[in-house]
C-alpha cells in the first residue's frame, strides 16, 4: 500500500517537474530553508525569554508576534517538505534522520498546541509571570526545534 503511493507520488506532476527542472527544486528547497529559519528563529527567542533570559523585553508583547511567525514558518517548511518529498518518498521514508525529523515535527507541534491551550499561556499573554510549565515547555520546545534542525541536516549525510 505505501510502496503504491511512494511511487504515484514520485511520478506525480510535480515531482517529475522538480526532477526535470533543477533550477525549480533549488528554490523550493531555499523557500523550505526560508520556512525552517522563521520557525527556528522565532521560536528560539521566544523560548529563551519564557525561560527567564531578556527580563527586560515583555512577554506580552513579542509572545504574539513570534509565535505566529513561527507557526508560519513550520507551515511554510511543511508545505516545501512535502513537495520535497515527492521526489523521492521511498528514500526518505526509509531513512531514520527523516523519521526522526518528522518525529521530532509532530512532537514540537504537539506541545506548542499544548502550550498554547493552557491558562499560564494566557497569563503570559496578559503580562503576567510566567509559570514553571511554561517555562518547561520552553525549555521542551527549545531542545524538540533545535533538535528537529539537527534532524534536517543529518538526512543529507545519512542517504
Amino acid at each position: 500500500m505505501l510502496t503504491d503511493l511512494f511511487e504515484w507520488l514520485a511520478a506525480s506532476p510535480l515531482a517529475l517537474a522538480l526532477g526535470r527542472h533543477p533550477t525549480l527544486y533549488i528554490v523550493l528547497n531555499a523557500t523550505h530553508i526560508l520556512g525552517v529559519a522563521f520557525l527556528v528563529g522565532a521560536i528560539l527567542p521566544l523560548d529563551l525569554r519564557l525561560m527567564g533570559f531578556f527580563r527586560a523585553v515583555p512577554v506580552a508583547v513579542i509572545a504574539p508576534f513570534l509565535s505566529r511567525i513561527a507557526a508560519s514558518g513550520l507551515l511554510l517548511a511543511i508545505a516545501t517538505g512535502l513537495c520535497l518529498f515527492s521526489v523521492r518518498p521511498a528514500e526518505y521514508a526509509a531513512n531514520p534522520a527523516f523519521l526522526t525529523k518528522l518525529a521530532l515535527l509532530v512532537l514540537g507541534s504537539l506541545n506548542a498546541l499544548a502550550l498554547h491551550r493552557t491558562s499560564g499561556w494566557r497569563d503570559v499573554l496578559e503580562g503576567e509571570s510566567v509559570s514553571r510549565w511554561v517555562t518547561l515547555s520552553a525549555a521542551l520546545s527549545a531542545i524538540i526545534w533545535l533538535a528537529a534542525l539537527l534532524a534536517g541536516r543529518w538526512i543529507g549525510f545519512s542517504a
